[in-house]
């Protein structure tokens, strides 16, 4: 506990000027959830929409008003919030993971130094801040499910599968973990253990309370007709060496929604404990672990081929191939990979007194490295919470307009609309996964031209559409551009005409644009202050 709150207390003592996550961060969901706090919708009706962002997302959009993290945010300022749900997702994940090594996968007094250090390196690892406890709730949820299944199960065990789905997403994690559930229900099955009703029964009970809190999502993928941005989704597309390549990259170095840190200490570790499983042919009695060791492998191979081009002829006949990531099944890794270390540790301990004392070093050496990972120190050189959202210069741009900011729309060049949105001004660009197709269409028009010219930003835009952005073919993928910038924005060629119709009037962007005029486009006045990562250039349409 203390370690964890050494971890956390930049957080907690910096607050706006910590340096956090951006991506899939400060750049989407923490504008998202201010958004829709200040929407009045956030009980809206399943049809409806939040006009602050792109004339009117769909409320679903932005997720079930059942999850902890959405009142998290609505109660409490943004970094009290952030740092209290960083707090409870490692509190959470370190105490999943001491229940399930000392219950069921690591045993007995001896090991309580390995169930612990094990257990604070897994609540350590850099996860995705809005995915709370769908990765590392799995150790909480897996021990309260391996109790039913051997007929221990007790209140806690069914409280504690009733809590969590209050704080975890199901396309997140716990589709996948709880498919896995089904798989080793059906495993007992055939291997003669019975039925195990119970064990199945428990399943069906958090996929139920699954379903009530993301009522929202399930609704969508039952009732929605209309076609949105995921209809136009296109995983498959990768040649076979490439998968190969993404596999092994997978293996060793993780993805940045799961991060495990495991490259450096885990995964020798793991390889020295198969060694000595195979050299002394040990294979029943770590069968456990062996199994772990291929899992995690497997895991990374189905990640890769789910982007494999040889799934073309499927994903068009089975259109929710594309809509759905089935590759998420590799978010079971961080439990998989910190469950296999601990097995691999004790293997080690096992072989004698100096592999022991070998093997507790390195379980503090991975806890000293996923400490040089905390956010202040990974991202030190991205802006702070406060120089991102820059509310004093958007709050300057707000009183120089002059109007109801409900009353004009505005877009960005080479910052995040997420900025915007923050402060309040009402934008037809966004970062979502799911908005009306048609929408991406008519926004699409305004930045054709400049998609025309880079094939780069032209396939991001169209074969997915996320980030529905004012694209330039100068910038490419770049949305972050800082005050310090000398660049110009040139050649630039938008169809303003478009941009007027959807509403349109301002431009915020990070950059001058030199022939602003032929773009029908005029500067009405530069910003820039000291607490802000950017300058703005207003422009304003003619």
């Amino acid at each position: 506990m203390l370690i964890l709150t050494i971890y956390l207390s930049p957080l907690f003592i910096l607050q706006e000027n910590a340096h956090i996550r951006v991506h899939d961060n400060l750049d989407s969901n923490l504008a998202w959830y201010k958004v829709l706090a200040r929407s009045g919708q956030m009980f809206g009706d399943p049809n409806a929409v939040i006009p602050q962002i792109i004339n009117g997302v769909p409320r679903n959009a932005f997720g079930t008003e059942y999850s902890i993290i959405v009142w998290l945010y609505a109660l409490f300022p943004t970094m009290i919030a952030y740092g209290l749900s960083q707090a409870l997702t490692r509190i959470a994940a370190f105490i999943g993971m001491y229940l399930l090594l000392k219950k069921h996968l690591l045993p007995g007094e001896r090991w309580t130094f390995l169930q612990v250090i094990t257990s604070l390196a897994f609540a350590l690892t850099p996860f995705w801040p809005s995915g709370m406890l769908s990765t590392l709730g799995m150790p909480l949820a897996l021990w309260a499910f391996l109790n039913i299944r051997n007929g221990e199960g007790t209140k806690k065990d069914y409280i504690v599968l009733t809590l969590i789905p209050f704080y975890a997403s199901i396309v997140l994690g716990f589709f996948f973990f709880l498919s896995a559930m089904g798989i080793l229900w059906l495993v007992d099955v055939f291997r003669g253990k019975g039925w195990n009703l119970r064990f199945l029964l428990s399943i069906a009970y958090m996929t139920f309370i699954f379903m009530l809190v993301e009522y929202r999502l399930i609704y969508s993928f039952l009732f929605s007709t209309e076609p949105n941005s995921r209809d136009e989704y296109f995983h498959a597309s990768l040649p076979l060496w490439r998968v190969i390549r993404l596999t092994l990259k997978n293996y060793v170095l993780g993805h940045t929604h799961v991060m495990t840190v495991h490259g450096l200490f885990i995964l020798p570790v793991t390889l020295m404990a198969l060694y000595f499983v195979f050299s002394k042919k040990l294979w029943k009695q770590e069968k456990l672990f062996v199994f772990l060791f291929v899992l995690n492998f497997l895991l990374s191979l189905w990640y890769a081929f789910w982007f494999y081009k040889g799934w073309l002829p499927l994903t068009k006949r089975f259109h929710f191939m594309d809509t759905f990531n089935f590759a998420r099944y590799h978010f079971l890794r961080p439990m998989v990979i910190y469950a296999g270390f601990a097995l691999a540790l004790k293997i080690l301990s096992l072989q004698g007194r100096s592999w022991m004392k070998t093997a507790k070093w390195f379980a503090i050496l991975q806890i000293l490295l996923l400490c040089l990972f905390n956010d202040e120190i990974i991202y030190q050189k991205k802006p702070t919470v406060k120089e991102f959202y820059a509310e004093e210069l958007f709050s300057e741009i707000k009183e120089h307009i002059g109007q109801d900011q409900e009353d004009y729309r505005v877009a960005s060049i080479g910052i995040h609309p997420a900025i915007s949105q923050y402060n309040g001004f009402y934008t037809l660009d966004t970062y979502n996964n799911f908005y009306p197709l048609t929408y991406k269409h008519k926004f699409r028009e305004i930045i054709e031209m400049e998609l025309a010219k880079n094939k780069t930003i032209r396939k991001y835009f169209d074969q997915w559409g996320g980030r529905c952005y004012i694209f330039t073919d100068q910038l490419g993928k770049k949305y972050m551009i800082k005050k310090d910038s000398k660049r110009k924005l040139k050649n630039l060629q938008l169809n303003t005409t478009v941009f007027k119709e959807m509403g349109g009037q301002y431009i915020l962007s990070a950059l001058p644009i030199t022939n602003s005029a032929e773009n029908q486009l005029k500067l009405d006045k530069v910003f820039e202050s000291k607490s802000s990562a950017w300058k703005i250039y207003l422009y304003k349409t003619l």
